[in-house]
């Protein structure tokens, strides 16, 4: 059957993509996809590759801390028609592991079962250069994107192994990638020179009890300001996972955690986390209700 598989690297994407865009490495939480340019550009290239042949799917490999789970972004294109998300995990070390062998199985399994005629693959690992020969065995062709510079990027056994070879070039990458503005907000000073009062160990251990007042206001302010760092994009996105689920997402629950304890001299207890979230959760709906 004629159909094509697309096959994505994500830490690849993010990384040569972030390098293309500033000349530098940047970290995955100051860049912004647009999941639907890049879907664009990738089917542009299995037309170009091999002409006529309908996509069966895309196949979007990533990592995932196990104490958290996906993140937003995942869970977002993990709800995208057509696409398939693949995730290994994120060790202690922030290395992420078995996502090649990901990749390398379902080329495999695609090609043995004769589910694909062709693939696109974005990578550059070495690692999945078996994958790409067991495949070919199998009659599969495979076309391997690249990110300039890619002969820097990508694996030379992997750019000689595959049937072709595309680059994408800075122009290309900036369609879909690009660098989180962060508005500019008044200085958590204002709020640190608070401390939040210490919880008696009675308060603490009775859940029906209510945070004091002041504890409440700071916290509060805590989570406006914390709210207001965020990108529109980010705060558009955060409205429409909250249409399904419920909760802060990890990426952002830790952070406004870390910025609690940071501004507020000490750690909130779980009466006082709820209502953090919750009045997180009331400043980004506002935010969210005067963006275009």
């Amino acid at each position: 059957m004629k159909r094509a598989a697309i096959c994505v690297d994500a830490s690849y994407l993010f990384a040569q993509g972030g390098i293309a865009l500033s000349g530098a490495k940047k970290p995955r939480s100051v860049l912004l996809l647009d999941a639907q340019g890049v879907l664009n550009e990738l089917n542009s290239v299995v037309q170009s590759k091999a002409p006529g042949c309908p996509v069966l799917r895309v196949y979007w490999y990533d990592g995932a801390l196990a104490s958290r789970g996906p993140t937003l972004e995942q869970e977002q294109l993990a709800h995208l028609d057509n696409i398939k998300v693949r995730l290994g995990f994120i060790n202690s070390a922030g290395q992420q592991k078995g996502v090649d062998s990901l990749t390398v199985t379902d080329l495999i399994e695609l090609a043995r079962l004769g589910a694909i005629c062709d693939a696109v693959l974005l990578s550059g690992d070495e690692d999945v250069r078996i994958g790409v020969q067991i495949a070919q065995n199998y009659g599969v062709r495979i076309h391997l994107v690249g990110i300039a510079p890619s002969r820097g990027s990508q694996s030379k056994s992997l750019l000689q192994e595959v049937d072709t070879t595309t680059e994408w070039s800075t122009a290309t990458v900036a369609k879909f990638l690009s660098v989180r503005s962060i508005p500019a907000v008044a200085s958590p000073t204002t709020v640190a020179t608070f401390t939040l009062p210490a919880r008696s160990p009675a308060v603490s251990a009775a859940a029906s009890q209510p945070a004091p007042t002041a504890a409440l206001a700071l916290a509060e302010k805590v989570a406006s300001c914390f709210a207001d760092t965020i990108s529109d994009a980010d705060v558009k996105s955060l409205i429409a996972y909250w249409a399904t689920q419920r909760g802060v997402p990890p990426e952002f629950d830790g952070k406004l955690l870390a910025r609690s304890r940071s501004d507020l001299g000490r750690d909130l207890d779980e009466i006082e986390k709820r209502f953090l979230r919750r009045k997180f959760a009331d400043s980004v709906r506002s935010r969210g209700a005067s963006l275009p």
